[in-house]
């Protein structure tokens, strides 16, 4: 019996047995299963910033958890390794209780909470949110580093759990998205209905002749200004991998230029790897 994933916009029809494009979520005897539920990647602590949030507990620290699949496909991902693996990763078993046992042990650390990044974390839906109600529970704070390429109904169901949420927000076309096998517009419903009700930071990764002219970056910040001027932006600098290896890296002038840019509108802009 095929089943239809529910928690993006993909909307994967899965017959029996059936991996879905995230190559996270499948059909298990008629329902969709979140295969990678508990099987982390990674898991490290981190500072707040490298999230990156600038303007949430700054100087405090976050335990960062990932694990594996994407329901995007950039051909320019940083995390590539997990995020689209060709090869199963090395696994590490965590269950939710174990997670917030280990965020809470580390607070004198200076760990305030979970971020749940690294890959994207919706296609780990179940996870994410049992994590973050027993989280919420034992008053850590929950992070969401996400593509935001969400359904509204999960996304609405999670929020009440996450603090803060930074979103990253590719370009400004919907050509540019297609080609990254997104949707511009779902990507704005999600940080129109975040924006609000949680802490949100938005991240757009500068890749050369993709998505770097000057009037797309004038567009991309006067929509987010129209929603409010104090949503930060962090303009950040791409590094060729994946499948654009051995293409430049976005020249550091040219991130800061559009940074420039993009603070005549909204009051909170940095650049990152530059």
């Amino acid at each position: 019996m095929k089943v239809q994933c529910a928690i993006c916009p993909n909307r994967c029809l899965l017959g029996d047995g059936q991996m879905g494009l995230c190559g996270a979520r499948s059909n298990v005897g008629g329902a969709v299963v979140c295969e990678n539920y508990g099987k982390l990647t990674s898991l490290a602590l981190d500072p707040v910033e490298k999230k990156p949030l600038r303007r949430f507990f700054p100087g405090a620290f976050l335990l960062s958890a990932g694990s594996y699949g994407c329901n995007m496909h950039c051909p320019f991902c940083q995390n590539h390794r997990i995020s689209m693996p060709e090869e199963p990763p090395a696994l590490m078993n965590v269950p939710p209780d174990a997670l917030v046992e280990e965020a809470l042990r580390l607070k004198g650390d200076g760990n305030i909470g979970i971020a749940y990044t690294y890959n994207e974390p919706f296609v780990g839906y179940e996870y994410v949110m049992d994590c973050a109600r027993l989280a919420h529970s034992c008053g850590l704070k929950n992070v969401a580093v996400t593509n935001g390429y969400v359904e509204e109904s999960p996304l609405a169901e999670l929020l009440p759990f996450i603090d803060a949420m930074n979103i990253d927000l590719k370009g400004f076309t919907p050509e540019f998205y297609e080609k990254l096998g997104g949707s511009l517009e779902a990507v704005k419903r999600t940080i129109s209905l975040a924006v609000g009700k949680t802490h949100v930071e938005v991240t757009t990764l500068i890749v050369p002749g993709e998505n770097d002219s000057p009037s797309e970056m004038e567009r991309l910040s006067a929509w987010l200004s129209d929603i409010s001027e104090e949503i930060p932006l962090h303009v950040s600098r791409s590094f060729p991998c994946y499948k654009y290896a051995g293409k430049p890296p976005a020249r550091v002038d040219a991130v800061h230029a559009l940074a420039a840019m993009a603070q005549k509108r909204l009051l909170h802009v940095y650049t990152g790897n530059c």
